[in-house]
C-alpha cells in the first residue's frame, strides 16, 4: 500500500554490512520482482534501510536485515566484510522496474576507477616503505665503496626500487587521466567535447581499475623483497601492504572481467575510433620526443616499437570474428595497453621537465624515470602479442582431467 517491496534473500561480501557508527545504514539491492522477465534485464534496484524510517523521517523500527556472519579474509581487516541475510525485509525501488543492472553500473564504474587509485595508494606506500628501509640497511660492501654500505647502494635493490618508482609514477597518471576525463565528461559546455571525454574515460576505466591493481600487488610484492628475511616478518609491515592490495584485482569486477569489457566493448565503440584516436595521440608524441635529443632518443626508440605492438594487437583483436579467440587474448592486451600507456604518461613528463632539468633534481628525475622504463618496462609489451594473436586453441588443448592432475 505504501509502494514499498518485502525483500528477502542473502547478500555476500558486504562491506561494513553492519555498524554504529551512524543513525542508519542503506543497502543497495538487486532483486527481482514477482513478474520479472528472466536474466539480467529483469533485475531491479532497492533500497534496503536498516531502520524504516518513521512518519517524521526518522529511523524508526528495526528492518528484518541481519548479519549472518563476518568473512575471515587475506587482507583489509580494518574492513568487516558481512554476509546478510533478508527477510521480507522492506526496501523502496530505485528508479523503474527491471533497469537495475543499468543503475548499478553507474556506481560500478566510479568505483572501478576508485579501486585503480587504491591499487596506487598502496603501491606508493610500499614504494616509500621500502625506499626508507633501503637506506637504513647496512649490509655488504657496494662495488667502489670504501666500507659498509646502505642496500640501496646494492645494483638489485636499485632495480628494485626503480621498478617500483616508474610503476607507480605512470600508474599515477593514468589515473589522473581517467579522472580529467570524468570531469571533461561531467562538465565540458560543448556536447562533441563532452561525448569525447565520455569515450576516453570508457576506454581508460578497464585499464585503470586493471592495470594499477595488478601492478599494485606486483609492486607491493617487490616492497616485501627488498626487505629480504623482514619483509617476510608481520613486525616489518611490508607484508600489510601486499595483504591488503591482493583484493584490487577482485572486487568491482576482477581483472579477467574488465580484459573482456575492454576487448569486446571498448575497443570496437565507433568502428574502432576511441582506441585508433588514443593510440595516433600516442604517436604524435614521436615529434616532440626526437626535438628532445639524445636524452630521450632511447625512449623515443622503444616508445614507438610498442606503439607498433599495441596497434598489431588492437587490429587484430578488431578485425577477428572468433569470440573466443578475441577473449582468449584479452588479458594480455590489457597488460600490453597499460604498459603502452604508462611509458606515454612517463614520456610527457619527460619533455615537460626537460627544459629546467638541469637546475631542478626533482625535474631531472623525472626524465631518468621516464628512461628507465622505456628500457626496462616497455619492452614487456612484446612478449605479450603472441598471447594476444594466438587464439584459444592451447588454452583448451588439455583435458579437464589432466588439469590440477600430479605432474
Amino acid at each position: 500500500e505504501d509502494g514499498s517491496y518485502a525483500i528477502s534473500g542473502s547478500k555476500i561480501f558486504i562491506t561494513w554490512g553492519d555498524h554504529d557508527l551512524t543513525e542508519n545504514i542503506i543497502h543497495l539491492v538487486l532483486a527481482r520482482t514477482p513478474d520479472a522477465p528472466p536474466g539480467p534485464k529483469g533485475i531491479s534496484l532497492f533500497v534496503v534501510p536498516k531502520f524504516v524510517l518513521d512518519e517524521n523521517g526518522n529511523p524508526g523500527n528495526r528492518n528484518a536485515v541481519e548479519i549472518v556472519s563476518i568473512e575471515h579474509k587475506l587482507g583489509i581487516h580494518a574492513s568487516p566484510t558481512c554476509v546478510m541475510s533478508f527477510d521480507k525485509a522492506t526496501g523502496y525501488l530505485v528508479g523503474e522496474e527491471n533497469h537495475g543492472m543499468r543503475y548499478m553500473f553507474t556506481m560500478m564504474n566510479q568505483a572501478r576507477l576508485e579501486v585503480g587509485l587504491e591499487g596506487l595508494s598502496v603501491a606508493q606506500r610500499a614504494y616509500e616503505h621500502a625506499a626508507e628501509y633501503a637506506k637504513e640497511r647496512i649490509q655488504g660492501r657496494a662495488l667502489g665503496s670504501g666500507g659498509s654500505s646502505s642496500i640501496i647502494d646494492h645494483a638489485d635493490v636499485r632495480r628494485m626500487l626503480m621498478t617500483m618508482k616508474a610503476y607507480s609514477e605512470a600508474m599515477r597518471c593514468l589515473v589522473y587521466d581517467a579522472a580529467a576525463a570524468e570531469d571533461r565528461h561531467q562538465n565540458a559546455q560543448d556536447e562533441a567535447a563532452r561525448v569525447a571525454a565520455g569515450n576516453r574515460l570508457a576506454l581508460l576505466t578497464p585499464i585503470a581499475k586493471s592495470w594499477c591493481t595488478d601492478r599494485g600487488v606486483e609492486i607491493a610484492s617487490i616492497g616485501i623483497q627488498v626487505l629480504g628475511g623482514m619483509g617476510f616478518i608481520e613486525e616489518s609491515g611490508a607484508a600489510q601492504f601486499y595483504r591488503d592490495v591482493r583484493i584490487t584485482p577482485i572486487y568491482e569486477g576482477t581483472n579477467g572481467i574488465q580484459a573482456l569489457d575492454l576487448v569486446m566493448r571498448k575497443l570496437p565503440m565507433d568502428d574502432g575510433s576511441v582506441i585508433t584516436s588514443y593510440l595516433d595521440e600516442i604517436a604524435a608524441l614521436d615529434g616532440p620526443l626526437e626535438e628532445g635529443g639524445d636524452e630521450l632518443e632511447g625512449l623515443r626508440t622503444h616508445l614507438a616499437a610498442a606503439l607498433g605492438s599495441v596497434r598489431t594487437a588492437t587490429e587484430w583483436l578488431n578485425s577477428s570474428d572468433d569470440v573466443q579467440a578475441r577473449m582468449a587474448g584479452a588479458t594480455p592486451y590489457q597488460e600490453m595497453l597499460g604498459t603502452l600507456a604508462g611509458g606515454y604518461y612517463l614520456a610527457r613528463q619527460a619533455l615537460a621537465a626537460l627544459q629546467n632539468a638541469d637546475s631542478d633534481s626533482w625535474l631531472a628525475a623525472k626524465i631518468s624515470t621516464a628512461r628507465f622504463y622505456g628500457v626496462n618496462l616497455l619492452p614487456k609489451v612484446h612478449g605479450l602479442l603472441a598471447g594476444v594473436t594466438d587464439g584459444p586453441d592451447l588454452l583448451f588443448a588439455i583435458d579437464d582431467e589432466h588439469i590440477g592432475a600430479p605432474a
